[in-house]
């Protein structure tokens, strides 16, 4: 049978938006503990929960965290890091309480640490002095910001002691393995951490305190990253000095570089937990590395220095273990999902442990992504990853060119990745084109790329994603008359900041976006409460950029629909700033949306939420390009639709 003929955007998918929730966990963590293999499943039909799921030598699935515990810390807001594993024991701080919880095998969640003001991160066993090594953050005074340290907490009495303080934030406590030497990372205001570290050893006192301190690496320009002791006990870290995260180790004459190269080895500290290398023994590390966003895995060899890459058909790799000949990870590819994967080095083959979703898709509706460059403002070349529309069952009318979604990414020092995104695969099953814009001060293409957007957000993002949208339409790719954007959190500013600063877009969907850059700076969390600093400038000595880049200042110059969703919880991006936006479209005339979701924070974990939200917006998109619906969804109600 010839494909069916049917405008862009009409064309029925078999990937709907109850498909994508249904089944589908996030995977966020990995460990390798003995012979067993552990990871963190986040289940939006479990309003999502965070579970640490275990699989044993013979093959046996379980989950270790019963409900109600939720394995998720709110250090830094972001988290991570909130699960440790040692000898068949799991130690995870519990979402609801923020205390440290105990599993010991066969037993049930005991607590750690008593009720109070705390929050944990980032822990590491210490065996010798039965503790555990993490990062805290105290909440007790509710007129300052909270206070960062790197604490002891006794697993028999759940006293906390603490070992590391005077720096605004920590992270990545080790211990080398003979237990007598302690490394942690740290950084103060106003830089981000991908912006300068400090990497730090102490030799540990008798009585497990540490003494005098000494800076081994890294500094105001230099951004240090997970700092790791090799099996015997030499230091090694991933560092940006040559402008590119490379990895080092650290010897008595001084550091020494690891197969250096023009590509990524490591990533920025959003959250805690990261792993992109482990050691595969004392003379061999397993590490990813990124070029242009595409992942690799390669095995170095650190007596000879050669690089082997791996030959596996995954593109994105996260949190990377090893011991021994099995490395474990969390990869997947755009035509393939995101799973938990365990690799043999010496034979080369691997099996998948857990899918991030069981739903099968035929390749016929899978959209493979072109990484692509195009000019930018100021002669530079910015990155994309462009997806063409892909149905089986479909074709347009013939000299019907498609409607774009432009996806501005969050973070904004973050990148996207060639995954497999079903979220994604929703709209170019539907006829849709996508760009997903890795804009000026992306992460993935080293410090200069990421520093384009110093002083520049709201500007740089904004001319990459409107160039993005128009080299496409130059290219005869996309419909001109058609183009949309949307965005999340950061995202989300860089969308509103395009629609109201710029005159190419005839729609947009903000989901928790930000659109007052001057109340982000003065209301948001300590982890972020000074990334505008050096996003915009400081604050308030350059209030007039704020006010000048905030897209809720500037409302009269916005003309297109607008549809907006917020999470009513939302710590990171109040959910006022989305209300404000759409009053005053209302007042204006201008068709606008909104869609709030109680019991959601800063993105949506909830399966029915997740779900609402991509029917929403394609009803949206349905009624402003006036292309009808394949299915039928529940409308929104869009003030001032004529």
């Amino acid at each position: 049978m010839g494909k069916t003929i049917a405008p862009y955007g009409s064309w029925r998918s078999p990937i709907t938006a109850e498909l994508i929730v249904r089944g589908s966990v996030g995977l966020a963590g990995v460990w390798i503990d003995g012979d067993d293999v552990l990871w963190l499943e986040a289940r939006p039909w479990e309003a999502g929960r965070n579970v640490v799921v275990r699989r044993s030598a013979d093959g046996t699935v379980e989950d270790v965290t019963p409900a109600p515990f939720n394995a998720r810390t709110r250090v830094h807001e972001y988290g991570g890091g909130a699960v440790a594993v040692h000898e068949g024991t799991v130690y995870f701080s519990n979402f609801a309480d923020q205390r440290l919880y105990r599993v010991r095998p066969g037993g049930a969640p005991e607590p750690v640490t008593p009720e109070g003001p705390f929050r944990y991160a980032d822990g590491v066993v210490d065996r010798r002095r039965n503790r555990l090594i993490c990062v805290r953050e105290d909440h007790t005074a509710s007129d300052r910001d909270a206070e960062n340290t790197i604490v002891a907490v006794d697993l028999d009495t759940g006293r906390a002691t603490v070992l590391i303080s005077g720096a605004d934030f920590y992270a990545a406590p080790r211990l080398s393995p003979d237990g007598r030497r302690l490394c942690w990372l740290s950084w103060n205001h106003p830089r981000m951490p991908w912006d300068g570290t400090e990497l730090w050893v102490a030799e540990l006192n008798a009585d497990g305190s540490p003494g005098p301190a000494h800076l081994a690496a890294g500094g105001p320009e230099e951004s240090i990253v997970q700092p790791e002791w090799s099996p015997d006990g030499v230091l090694h870290f991933v560092s940006d000095r040559t402008g590119w995260w490379n990895l080092y180790r650290l010897e008595e004459d001084g550091e020494r570089a690891l197969a250096p190269m023009e590509a990524e080895f490591g990533e920025p500290h959003w959250q805690f937990g990261q792993s992109t290398y482990a050691f595969a023994g004392p003379d061999r590390i397993v590490c990813k590395y990124e070029k242009n966003a595409f992942a690799h895995l390669a095995t170095l060899d650190l007596r000879t220095g050669e690089l082997r890459r791996l030959d596996l058909p995954f593109t994105v790799i996260q949190f990377v273990r090893a011991r021994g000949r099995r490395v474990c990870f969390v990869g997947g590819a755009p035509d393939r999902p995101g799973a938990v994967v365990d690799l043999d080095l010496g034979t080369g083959a691997f099996r998948e442990l857990r899918r991030s979703t069981d739903v099968e898709i035929d390749p016929g509706y899978v959209s493979v992504p072109e990484a692509i460059e195009f000019p930018t403002q100021g002669g530079r070349t910015a990155h994309a990853l462009y997806y063409a529309p892909r149905n089986r069952d479909f074709e347009a009318p013939e000299g019907e060119r498609p409607p774009l979604l432009v996806i501005s990414h969050g973070g904004p020092t973050a990148h996207s990745r060639p995954a497999f995104n079903l979220g994604l695969q929703y709209w170019t099953s539907r006829g849709f084109a996508v760009v997903d814009v890795n804009y000026g001060g992306s992460s993935g293409y080293g410090r200069a790329y990421r520093e384009r957007l110093k002083g520049m957000w709201g500007v740089v993002d904004v001319d990459d994603c409107v160039a993005a949208a128009l080299n496409l339409a130059e290219r005869g790719w996309v419909d001109r008359n058609r183009l949309a954007i949307r965005g999340g959190s950061a995202g989300g500013y860089t969308t509103m900041a395009a629609l109201v600063f710029r005159d190419v877009f005839e729609a947009g969907a903000s989901h928790f976006g930000v659109s007052d850059l001057e109340t982000l700076a003065r209301d948001t969390h300590k982890f972020e409460s000074r990334y505008l600093d050096s996003l915009v400038g400081p604050y308030p000595e350059r209030r007039d950029l704020y006010v000048e880049r905030s897209p809720i200042h500037f409302i009269d110059r916005l003309s297109c629909p607008m549809i907006f969703f917020q999470g009513l919880e939302d710590r990171v991006v109040p959910p006022a700033q989305a209300e404000t936006m759409v009053a005053k479209l209302r007042e204006k005339g201008i068709p606008v949306a909104y869609l709030a979701f109680e019991g959601e924070g800063h993105g949506f974990r909830k399966a029915e939420n997740i779900k609402r939200t991509l029917e929403a917006e394609l009803y949206f998109y349905s009624k402003i390009f006036g292309f009808p619906l394949a299915d039928e969804v529940e409308p929104v109600e869009i003030a001032n639709l004529a």
